[in-house]
């Protein structure tokens, strides 16, 4: 054990005298210093047990991403009412497309409750609002925008370790290159989650030995189950405000709009699906 630590450490030794570290240039406010960066990270990702073919094929050909810099810099504050927004998102078409996937995908729900104690009707509201069952899910080249984000010194340690995290996904055999594009911040597949979520949470719930959740609606079941239990979520504890697991929530997204928003899809499509566990 005391030889492989040693070894680890003389690795990242080595390759931070190689390229000058990508911690030396940890980050950059243009893009003028990228590719000798994204040089440096190369190395940084193996030594950190990437394998040189995926580092490679991921920053081979990456580029300085301007208007995602201008995207990031200026995000506005969610400043939607609850009312509006849950009008809007909590609709009669995902109730009726929980509804159908309810049926289609009950034996697994249940498994997944059964395992970790999250209810089908608050999986189906998740996945239902982020990308409509997945039928709406990003297109963008995720190693571009995180190489970018990870350069940019915003928050340049939070995407290293993404980027990072979506090379291992790789190297893991999860999701091929080609399979890794996902939405302007590297959210991937039908749950949207980041790659280090991807790394941890990601389930295999239909038994074909991958974790795909960009393909697989059973897998992307699975895992969110898998990530809101990873975040304490109580068996039989409900999922209103006030309850025991509504908190969790915050887990996965920031907003309390959001967060009333799954809580209120949840409600109905437990009343539209008769489903009979509801602890509310």
């Amino acid at each position: 054990m005391h030889k492989m630590k040693t070894s680890v450490t003389v690795a990242i030794l080595l390759a931070a005298a190689a390229t000058g570290s990508a911690s030396a240039a940890s980050c950059g406010n243009t893009g003028d210093g990228f590719q000798q960066w994204v040089q440096a990270f190369k190395a940084e990702a193996q030594a950190q047990g990437v394998s040189a073919r995926t580092a490679e094929a991921a920053l081979g050909n990456v580029s300085y991403d301007r208007n995602l810099i201008a995207f990031d810099r200026n995000q506005k504050v969610f400043k939607q009412s609850f009312e509006q927004f849950s009008a809007r998102m909590a609709s009669n078409a995902r109730v009726n497309g929980a509804k159908s996937r309810m049926a289609r995908y009950g034996a697994v729900l249940q498994r997944t409750e059964q395992r970790t104690g999250v209810p089908a009707p608050v999986i189906l509201a998740i996945w239902g609002l982020e990308t409509d069952f997945g039928q709406v899910q990003g297109k963008k080249p995720v190693f571009n925008g995180l190489a970018t984000l990870a350069y940019d010194c915003r928050r340049t340690e939070m995407f290293q370790r993404e980027l990072i995290a979506a090379m291992k996904i790789v190297d893991r055999g999860d999701l091929t290159m080609s399979e890794m594009r996902g939405a302007a911040h590297g959210e991937l597949g039908q749950a949207q989650f980041l790659p280090s979520s991807y790394l941890k949470f990601a389930t295999d719930g239909d038994g074909d030995g991958r974790r795909d959740l960009v393909r697989s609606g059973a897998d992307t079941i699975a895992s969110i189950g898998s990530y809101l239990q990873g975040y304490g979520w109580r068996a039989g504890g409900g999922w209103q405000e006030g309850s025991a697991n509504f908190g969790v929530f915050k887990e996965w997204n920031r907003s309390s709009v959001y967060q009333r928003t799954i809580a209120l899809l949840a409600t109905k499509i437990a009343a539209a699906t008769g489903y009979s566990s509801a602890g509310r």
